[in-house]
């Protein structure tokens, strides 16, 4: 499996010191780092080219030759922008792959630093978007609530969403995936019982 730039953690949480491939210091990651990520919010992948050397994805030369981009792409570099904003300024990492985003959310739910009830809308009107474009939007916003509790998540995952809602098919599965995910760790988790959420996301 590719490594991408979030991917600086050890399996127990903690960054890495070294690049298991390279040897290069790792640790976590530079604050220009972050900047230049956080740069390609809103914007296509390949108009920023700070964020380029951060790309993982192979090209597809078919596409290259007619100016256009792979789904991959696209995906992979709004996970970075995401991650670059959800990153910011905190000592410990927002990748964590124990947590998908349902249970993220979900824990922002119970977090009491804003009402269920908002958060429930807003979940639902990312799980509902039928666009990648509207996704994003919906996702920044909620990322940012999520950094504001310290609650990572995995970007791996991400990734995967982002890149399925580019097919209808896809989307749907992602959809009740996602809306799986959300409510079923009330039963679940360790912390408190929360209300159900009062919407199925999709």
């Amino acid at each position: 499996m590719t490594k991408r730039y979030w991917s600086r953690i050890a399996a127990d949480g903690t960054w890495l010191a070294a690049d298991p491939h390279t040897g290069r210091p790792l640790g976590p990651p530079p604050g220009e780092d972050l900047a230049a990520l956080r740069a390609g919010l809103g914007r296509e992948a390949g108009e920023v080219p700070e964020m380029w050397r951060f790309y993982t994805c192979p090209v597809d030369d078919r596409l290259a030759r007619r100016g256009q981009l792979s789904i991959e792409q696209r995906a992979e570099h709004a996970a970075l922008a995401l991650y670059g904003l959800h990153q910011q300024s905190k000592r410990t990492s927002m990748h964590d792959p124990r947590f998908p985003l349902g249970k993220a959310l979900y824990r922002l739910r119970i977090s009491q630093r804003f009402s269920p009830q908002a958060v429930d809308a807003r979940v639902n009107a990312a799980a509902t978007t039928t666009s990648p474009g509207a996704l994003l939007i919906r996702l920044r916003g909620l990322i940012d609530q999520l950094r504001v509790i310290d609650q990572p998540l995995d970007y791996d995952g991400l990734m995967r969403l982002i890149q399925d809602w580019h097919h209808e098919d896809r989307r749907r599965r992602a959809r009740r995936r996602l809306a799986v995910e959300y409510q079923v760790w009330a039963g679940r988790d360790d912390e408190s019982p929360a209300t159900p959420a009062s919407q199925t996301p999709g």
